[in-house]
């Protein structure tokens, strides 16, 4: 039997192991399962792949994306590049190899909404993800700067210092945080939101809710609006390609 699983944290909502055992299901895909890997600490992981017969790859989710990667044996190029995992293969000699398919996901979700005004992003939250969205970004051509809650390195906002002006110069907000997800479904990153037009597009990573008030917000002002639902879609089939090389 061929195991799969999503390494994470508080991950009993999860959509991966929705979306696999769906899969499995009506593409009649036998003698394969996919489970929750629920640590409370990456010190845990080694003890998960010692124990775990049949082990072939993972999905990671928040917030192991950059801890896991000391503990691979490989870490593929790409991934390297934008310091974190979220997939891992386990290959015939068991090996452990890190891949990051975000990146893939995020920029084939976002590609057909780019129009030729839509040259600057910001990005909300400093998290595993961003950076692969970061990756995407500047792979497409398209500058970003980065807002979180405090001023350090490389972070170009803060929440308190992001101006409508601001708003007006970066017509693509991706939200990165986990802030709207489900329970918390009132909650939103504080942005100037009445700066946000039709010339927007507004993207959060978040599938649950379908749309959360980041989104809401964007929709009002006649922004484009993404949900994560397709980026997550489109990561979790690049990994099943990846574990079946």
């Amino acid at each position: 039997m061929n195991k799969l699983g999503l390494l994470g944290r508080n991950i009993s909502y999860s959509f991966s192991k929705t979306y696999f055992k769906e899969k499995f299901e009506n593409e009649n895909i036998k003698n394969t399962t996919y489970e929750n890997f629920d640590i409370e600490s990456i010190d845990l992981f080694p003890t998960i792949i010692k124990n775990t017969k049949g082990l072939k790859g993972m999905n990671v989710t928040i917030p192991y994306k950059q801890d896991v990667m000391p503990y691979l044996d490989k870490i593929n190029k790409k991934a390297k590049i934008i310091g974190a995992v979220n997939t891992i293969k386990i290959t015939k000699k068991g090996k452990l190899v890190g891949y990051n398919t975000d990146c893939y996901g995020f920029k084939k979700s976002l590609k057909p909404f780019i129009k030729s005004h839509h040259k600057s992003a910001l990005i909300l939250g400093t998290g595993g993800a961003s950076k692969a969205v970061a990756f995407s970004l500047k792979n497409m051509g398209i500058a970003y700067k980065y807002v979180s809650r405090k001023l350090t390195d490389g972070i170009d906002f803060t929440y308190q210092t992001l101006t409508e002006d601001d708003i007006n110069h970066h017509q693509i907000i991706i939200n990165c945080t986990p802030l709207g997800t489900f329970p918390n479904v009132d909650i939103c990153p504080n942005i100037p939101y009445k700066s946000i037009n039709n010339k927007h597009i507004l993207f959060d990573l978040i599938y649950n809710p379908e749309e959360t008030t980041f989104l809401k917000h964007g929709k009002q002002n006649g922004a484009t609006t993404i949900n994560g639902l397709n980026m997550l879609k489109l990561q979790a089939e690049k990994a099943w390609s990846i574990w079946n090389l």
